[in-house]
């Protein structure tokens, strides 16, 4: 089952710009079925009842986004994990763009 948070109502801003998703030997990371390498950006959610830093992974072409940008996400799926007594929630969506008529902050 796939768990998708709808951004709709949210505001989502870029924090950190995009950067390569490495393993732990800093080689970047790819896709598994389609080999499209992976990238993370950590950004800024925010709705009515306050905010959260989240990373955000996407796969393909580095996303086109700078820090201060807002932007769209498309389909936000958050993936639970836990390993070795820890755990958490990751962040993947299918891409993040600059929402319409905003620039980064300079």
């Amino acid at each position: 089952m796939k768990l998708y948070v709808d951004t709709q109502s949210k505001q989502v801003q870029v924090t950190k710009d995009p950067e390569p998703k490495n393993d732990q030997n800093g080689n970047q990371r790819s896709e598994k079925n389609t080999g499209r390498l992976m990238w993370s950006t950590q950004v800024f959610v925010l709705d009515e009842t306050g905010g959260e830093i989240i990373t955000v992974t996407t796969a393909g072409e580095k996303p086109g986004v700078t820090v201060g940008q807002l932007v769209a996400v498309e389909q936000l799926e958050a993936i639970p994990w836990a390993t070795n007594g820890r755990n958490g929630v990751a962040f993947r969506a299918i891409s993040l763009k600059p929402k319409a008529g905003t620039s980064a902050a300079k």
